[in-house]
């Protein structure tokens, strides 16, 4: 299936890549956002890459639906040029089960596993950051086992606290901010998603690698003194991911 371009009401553009949810099709999304940040026609006001798409905003009276989609498809006929963005990964510390996940032995005895096994489970693999979402800063991200996929809550919580990492069907995520929702949780970051002080208030960005680092849940406390005091260095060094 080629790029396709589809009206999104009377203001945006819908490029799409395909609809199968894998690192392939996201990396020609993100290739395409990289491509469209350095052609920006007047008349587009932003872009947002989700994970199967790029959804372009436009002001009509500045810029023709036509044109705007003739520009748009010169730019993903010369995206492939361009000298791609470095990749990160990102390590996240988090502390499982206790006070910072209290779903985590709901979700052992569904599941039929230990405590250590769905922390396992869970911290093995490495992320991809397909999307950001409903809040400032959080990562909607890909590679889960199929072991852990969950339903949500039939009953959301009204508070979930900043840093809280859950599980929802297929995917699994961090709140960076105390927030309403029904996803399981069954950690906690001591790391700061979100920050509007800092230079950079979001710390993750599409197209970044996540993995998980367990840590003792006595010690949340000193990996958040870490955290804010600076000391704590969360990035690996880039490697190839194997996606061309």
């Amino acid at each position: 299936m080629g790029v396709t371009f589809h009206p999104l009401g009377d203001t945006g553009v819908r490029v799409g890549f395909g609809e199968r949810l894998d690192p392939q099709t996201h990396r020609q999304v993100r290739v395409f956002a990289q491509a469209l940040s350095a052609k920006v026609p007047a008349g587009v006001v932003e872009w947002v890459p989700t994970y199967c798409a790029v959804t372009v905003y436009y002001r009509p009276y500045e810029i023709s639906y036509d044109d705007l989609c003739q520009h748009l498809r010169k730019v993903e006929a010369g995206k492939e040029n361009l000298v791609q963005a470095v990749e990160r990964t990102v390590v996240l510390p988090v502390a499982y089960g206790g006070e910072y996940g209290p779903d985590l032995m709901e979700l052992c005895a569904l599941k039929e596993i230990t405590a250590a096994e769905l922390v396992s489970l869970h911290s093995d693999p490495t992320y991809l950051v397909y999307m950001m979402g409903f809040v400032p800063g959080f990562p909607y991200l890909g590679g889960m086992p199929e072991q852990l996929s969950v339903p949500r809550l039939k009953q959301p919580r009204l508070r979930i606290p900043a840093g809280s990492v859950g599980i929802a069907g297929p995917q699994t995520g961090v709140y960076p901010l105390e927030t309403p929702g029904g996803w399981r949780i069954i950690g906690r970051t001591p790391v700061d998603l979100y920050d509007p002080d800092r230079s950079e208030p979001i710390l993750l960005q599409a197209g970044d690698y996540l993995r998980f680092q367990p840590i003792d849940v006595r010690d949340f406390a000193d990996w958040r003194e870490e955290w804010r005091s600076g000391r704590l260095h969360l990035l690996e060094q880039p490697q190839g991911r194997g996606e061309k």
